[in-house]
């Protein structure tokens, strides 16, 4: 039925509220930020207009390159480790028959746990006598220095923020859910179980999700900055110095309103290519359904 006079109107009412929000929250200071990268704009002196400047001298900072590296390896330790976990979580919740909600609930509480408070909760685990060396201790392994070591600083980030996957397993949960039960039953029939099941049955027709939540496990990576600032601050060494904190930094420390904003539009522009290099190599090994 054709909506006619100012019935036309009635569809953009209901979604006004998120239309505003859009407007206010995202897009204007998305603009704004880089309109304010083309100035040399502290945040108490006055702002002076100087182009591209701003863009040029980042490519000159050693920082920048170092935190982009940093920024990148972690992604590349987490991201496949989150997804998987996600996956396999979601899968073994999604055989259980009894008792499904108890277990969602479960492994996506870790999930809403804030940034601060998992910080404090894993540099009290990692420390040098804390439960995870005591635990290694045990099986005859010596003591890691988790917050001490270059070498070892970057897999103490990865596990502190390892357990938030719970949204992920929730998506791919739903995934699971949506297969037509036909296909399974017409897989088992061909005589396909277990992992030939999942690898030609399950996970093709899971495929759009899988790639939705690699490029979201992608873009937390390059966030992530409160579980960094208190569990490490960036260190030892520079070892755990994370883009986002290369921003706040010269936001909030260095007072660089305008090359922090110029910082973080170089930071979109990386991840906006990640994403399109995802759907690139996926495009052939994505099935979606017509």
């Amino acid at each position: 039925m054709r909506l006619h006079g100012k019935r036309k109107i009635i569809p953009y009412l209901f979604i006004l509220p998120w239309i505003i929000g859009f407007l206010v929250f995202t897009l204007f200071p998305l603009m704004f930020s880089l309109y304010m990268s083309l100035f040399d704009w502290n945040i108490s002196g006055t702002k002076t207009f100087i182009g591209l400047e701003n863009y040029i001298t980042m490519f000159g900072d050693k920082d920048f390159y170092h935190a982009l590296w940093v920024t990148l390896r972690y992604a590349a330790m987490l991201v496949p480790i989150n997804v998987g976990i996600a996956l396999v979580l979601a899968l073994l919740i999604n055989g259980v028959k009894k008792g499904q909600g108890f277990f969602k609930t479960v492994f996506y509480i870790p999930t809403i746990i804030s940034g601060v408070a998992l910080a404090m909760i894993w540099s009290w685990i990692l420390k040098d006598t804390g439960i995870l060396n005591q635990f290694l201790s045990a099986f005859g392994i010596d003591p890691i220095p988790w917050l001490r070591s270059a070498d070892a600083s970057m897999w103490a980030v990865v596990l502190t923020t390892i357990w938030a996957q719970g949204s992920m397993m929730l998506v791919f949960i739903s995934a699971l859910k949506g297969i037509p039960a036909q296909v399974v039953e017409a897989a088992e029939i061909d005589g396909a179980t277990g992992f030939k099941r999942f690898w030609k049955v399950t996970l093709p027709l899971i495929s759009p999700t899988f790639v939705y939540n690699l490029i979201m496990a992608i873009i937390a990576s390059f966030q992530q900055l409160t579980v960094v600032m208190n569990l490490t601050n960036g260190g030892p060494s520079k070892s755990t110095y994370m883009y986002s904190l290369f921003i706040y930094e010269n936001a909030f420390k260095k007072f660089k309103l305008g090359y922090a904003a110029a910082n973080a539009w170089i930071m979109f522009l990386v991840v906006l290519a990640l994403t399109a290099l995802v759907l690139r190599i996926s495009k052939k090994r994505t099935y979606y359904e017509v």
